[in-house]
C-alpha cells in the first residue's frame, strides 16, 4: 500500500482509505470482517461522519460511529495503530449546515463517545456553511486541539476561496479537502485541461483550480464516491452507459493482473497531487480488489485515455 503525505503534518497515510458511511445495518461480524480485510490490505485509515447512519431506524446521528466501536471494541494499543477521521457541520433536523463553535465542539464530544476514543486524528467540516464565522471555527479548533481531542483539521467539499476564508482566522493547517472525484465525475481535473476552449468544462465550476490550490497549500485531496457515475446514478463499473470506458478498464486490468476496480482506483492515485481514495463499499472483496490499485502507476497515455473514454474533453 503506497502512502502519501497527510497535509503538512509530516505524517503519512495510505492512498486508499475505508469509508464507514454504509455500515448502519451491518452486523458486528460483518463490520469486523470489513475492518480486518481493510487492515490486511494495508488500510489503517477509517473515515466517519456524525451524520452517517442517521436515517437508519433507531439510529440517528453518530450511529455508524457507534456501530464501529460496538463491533470492534479496539484496545488502546490497536487504536493507536489506526487513523480515525470524522466530520461535522451537517444537521439533519430542518436540514442545514452549522459551523458554529457550539455545534463543532458538541459534535466532536458526541463523536468521541460514539467511537469510544479520547481523540480523533482528523476532523473535517463536512459541507461549506454560507453563514460561517471563521472566528468561531478557529475558537472551536483551538479548544479541541488544546484539549487533545482532535489532532488535525480539514474540510470537505470546499472551494479554494472558502478554504482561504477559514484561514483568515484558523491557525491550524487545513490538512485535507474531501471532494467527489471519479474518472466519470472529474470536473475538478478536467476543467483545467479545457481552459481557453469553448466547452462546458472550461467554466470555473467547483471553485476553479481546486486541485491546484490543494497542491500549492499542501492540502491532501480525498476522493469520495471514486466509482460513481456522477452526482447520482450508481457506479460506472460494468455499466452499459460507458462501453468505451469499461472496455479500457478491462484491457488495463488484464495488463496489470488486477480487476477493473483497481484500475479505477489507480486512475486517482496516479495523480501527482498524492490523493487518497475513500472507498465506500461494505463488500470485503471489493476492498481487496480496489486496494490493489494503490501501487499501480498508469502511464500518461493510459491515464488520459481513461479520462477521454469516460467522456471528458481533452483538447
Amino acid at each position: 500500500m503506497r502512502t502519501v503525505p497527510l497535509g503538512t503534518t509530516g505524517a503519512l497515510a495510505p492512498n486508499v482509505t475505508s469509508g464507514m458511511m454504509r455500515i448502519a445495518d451491518k452486523t458486528d461480524e460483518q463490520i469486523r470482517e470489513l475492518y480486518t480485510t481493510a487492515r490486511e490490505a494495508g488500510i489503517d485509515f477509517f473515515d466517519h461522519a456524525d451524520l452517517y447512519g442517521f436515517r437508519h431506524p433507531g439510529g440517528g446521528t453518530h450511529h455508524c460511529e457507534r456501530r464501529f466501536n460496538e463491533a470492534l471494541g479496539l484496545s488502546a494499543a490497536e487504536r493507536e495503530q489506526i487513523t480515525l477521521q470524522t466530520k461535522t457541520s451537517i444537521v439533519d433536523e430542518e436540514w442545514h449546515y452549522d459551523s458554529s463553535y457550539e455545534h463543532i465542539v458538541s459534535s466532536v464530544e458526541d463523536s468521541l463517545r460514539a467511537l469510544g476514543t479520547e481523540y480523533v486524528d482528523v476532523l473535517l467540516l463536512h459541507r461549506p456553511d454560507a453563514l460561517v464565522e471563521p472566528d468561531e471555527v478557529a475558537r472551536a479548533f483551538d479548544e479541541l486541539e488544546s484539549a487533545g481531542k482532535v489532532r488535525s483539521f480539514g474540510v470537505s467539499n470546499y472551494t479554494p476561496r472558502q478554504i482561504d476564508l477559514l484561514k483568515t482566522a484558523v491557525r491550524q493547517p487545513i490538512v485535507a479537502n474531501q471532494v467527489q472525484l471519479s474518472v466519470t465525475h472529474a470536473t475538478i481535473v478536467a476543467q483545467g485541461l479545457a481552459a481557453n476552449t469553448a466547452v462546458d468544462d472550461a467554466l470555473t465550476r467547483d471553485g476553479g483550480g481546486l486541485v491546484e490550490h490543494c497542491r500549492i497549500n499542501g492540502i491532501t485531496v480525498q476522493a469520495w464516491s471514486p466509482f460513481q457515475k456522477g452526482a447520482q446514478g450508481g457506479v460506472f463499473l460494468g455499466d452499459a452507459e460507458f462501453p468505451r470506458l469499461n472496455a479500457m478498464l478491462d484491457e488495463l486490468a488484464a495488463k496489470y493482473g488486477v480487476t477493473p476496480i483497481a484500475i479505477a482506483t489507480a486512475w486517482i492515485t496516479r495523480h501527482p497531487a498524492g490523493m487518497q481514495v475513500v472507498l465506500g463499499t461494505t463488500t470485503p472483496q471489493r476492498i481487496t480488489d480496489a486496494a490493489a490499485g494503490s501501487d499501480i502507476r498508469l502511464t500518461r497515455g493510459e491515464w488520459y485515455g481513461l479520462l477521454q473514454a469516460a467522456g471528458n474533453h481533452v483538447p
